[in-house]
């Protein structure tokens, strides 16, 4: 029969015939799916080295355990897993080292409103030095779900299946890391830098609207 160009294959037959020996099928895989564990890990770490690093160390552990994938889940899912666990294992290492991430201005220009973009650029240095500072004080774990949930808009079942945990824990760290981020935005808004209005902005980044403090979604995790 045939063989199906690896322009064509669907991921999991791509990573069969990696496991089989094909050279250029693991290749293909990195080559459709490298962006977004590259925005993952960007926006979970926060620095553009350790975030390379992280995925560099994913892409290595994927292409070696690949003989381990069973199909249980997506082999995008497969891969964001490693990639996470990557960056928590990096993030947790870092929080011995240092108080907060090196980033540079556009990690977190996702997290602006289009009008805040554009403001002046001693406005939009010292927003960015704060938003930088919130999300640094994030547990890593509370980091990772908002990343990819807020901001890369995974819905809460395929981030569980991610980050390897219940949808009710996803939703509780996602609930506290934004519970502990209000209190910054709802002072930037209030400042002009954004939209006023405590807790009743959107983010362009999140998609989701802030929750008051103190609210939870979901339950069984406390970090």
């Amino acid at each position: 029969m045939e063989r199906i160009p690896l322009g064509e294959a669907d991921d999991a037959d791509l990573l069969a015939r990696h496991v089989a020996g094909e050279s250029d099928a693991f290749g293909e895989i990195v080559r459709r799916h490298r962006d977004r564990l590259w925005a993952v890990a960007l926006r979970t770490l926060g620095d553009r080295e350790e975030a390379a690093d992280a995925v560099q160390d994913a892409l290595v552990s994927a292409f070696r355990a690949a003989h381990t994938f069973r199909g249980q889940s997506a082999v995008t899912t497969w891969l964001h897993r490693i990639t996470v666990n990557a960056c928590l294992d990096r993030a947790r290492r870092a929080a011995s080292r240092r108080t907060a991430p090196v980033a540079e201005e556009e990690s977190f220009e996702s997290l602006l409103e289009p009008h805040e973009s554009a403001a002046a650029p001693a406005e939009r240095d010292e927003l960015h030095r704060e938003l930088i500072a919130a999300l640094a004080t994030l547990p890593a774990e509370q980091r990772a779900a908002l990343v990819l949930v807020d901001m890369q808009g995974y819905p809460v079942a395929e981030a569980a299946a991610v980050l390897d945990v219940p949808e009710g824990t996803v939703k509780s760290r996602c609930a506290r890391g934004r519970a502990r981020l209000l209190p910054l935005l709802t002072h930037l808004r209030a400042g002009g830098v954004g939209r006023a209005g405590p807790g009743g902005g959107r983010n362009r980044a999140e998609g989701t609207s802030v929750p008051p403090a103190g609210t939870e979604q979901g339950g069984g995790d406390h970090r």
